[in-house]
């Protein structure tokens, strides 16, 4: 029962065997480039992976310093200086897009930062700390764009992970199931094919004897109608005896080894 679950429950025959045989031809390929994309999705993802890293680990500094330039500039403008700022913006500047990347088959989602008008802000901090309030700013947009950065890089190194386990899903059953399964089915129809050709061989050799027997009884049956024939007349001419004319037609075939001619 475990050789037949193996392979396929079909009918061995010329054109069955072709059609598994495509089957397989098919199957040969499609894992050879599932094959091709694991290897690239796994490329892809690793190169994803150290970015992450590295990302992170500048996101630390960054971020360091962005509370150290918003803390100078609270020291420097007064405690005030965010109400200012949130009063003289009505609109975000810095937006954030996304866009598609194809990447052997499989879209990955990235996402990207861009500046869309101007903040009234110029004023700001007049008075006193307006250079710090500028660092501040910065700092931030800095932080945001890692940010965006971060979130593109591990958005996508999650859909790389499910597509990689989805591909050597894949990978794995037509290695280790369709495959085998399409090639015990063509050694299965090839033997079955064989065992008919073995059996057509045998019967022909049956038919052939059998007809080669019979040819001979007949041959026999008229050779003894001959000799049955031959005797008659040899009897009606000499006026001899049925027996007696078989003898002397049988002492006629016989050759007598002491005369030479």
């Amino acid at each position: 029962m475990s050789g037949q679950s193996q392979r396929l429950n079909v009918v061995p025959t010329v054109t069955m065997l072709g059609v598994i045989k495509a089957r397989l031809v098919g199957a040969t390929r499609g894992h050879a480039l599932l094959k091709k994309k694991s290897d690239a999705l796994t490329v892809q993802f690793r190169q994803i992976l150290k970015k992450i890293v590295s990302t992170k680990e500048s996101m630390g500094d960054v971020m360091k310093s962005s509370s150290f330039a918003l803390t100078e500039a609270k020291y420097s403008a007064g405690e005030n200086i965010k109400h200012v700022v949130l009063e003289n913006v009505q609109n975000a500047t810095l937006k954030v897009r996304s866009r598609q990347e194809n990447i052997a088959g499989v879209k990955l989602p990235k996402f990207e930062h861009f500046s869309e008008g101007e903040t009234k802000n110029n004023l700001t901090g007049l008075a006193r700390g307006g250079q710090q309030v500028q660092a501040c700013k910065a700092a931030y947009v800095k932080s945001i764009e890692l940010l965006v950065e971060l979130a593109s890089l591990q958005t996508s190194f999650l859909t790389l992970d499910e597509a990689i386990k989805t591909t050597n899903r894949r990978v794995n059953a037509l290695e280790n199931v369709v495959k085998p399964r399409l090639e015990n089915t063509v050694t299965y129809i090839k033997g079955e094919l064989d065992e008919l050709e073995r059996e057509d061989f045998f019967r022909l050799k049956k038919i052939q004897g059998y007809k080669r027997r019979e040819v001979e009884k007949q041959m026999a049956s008229a050779r003894l109608y001959a000799e049955e024939k031959a005797a008659e007349d040899l009897s009606l001419n000499k006026g001899i005896t049925l027996g007696s004319a078989h003898n002397l037609l049988s002492h006629a075939s016989q050759k007598d080894e002491d005369i030479i001619f």
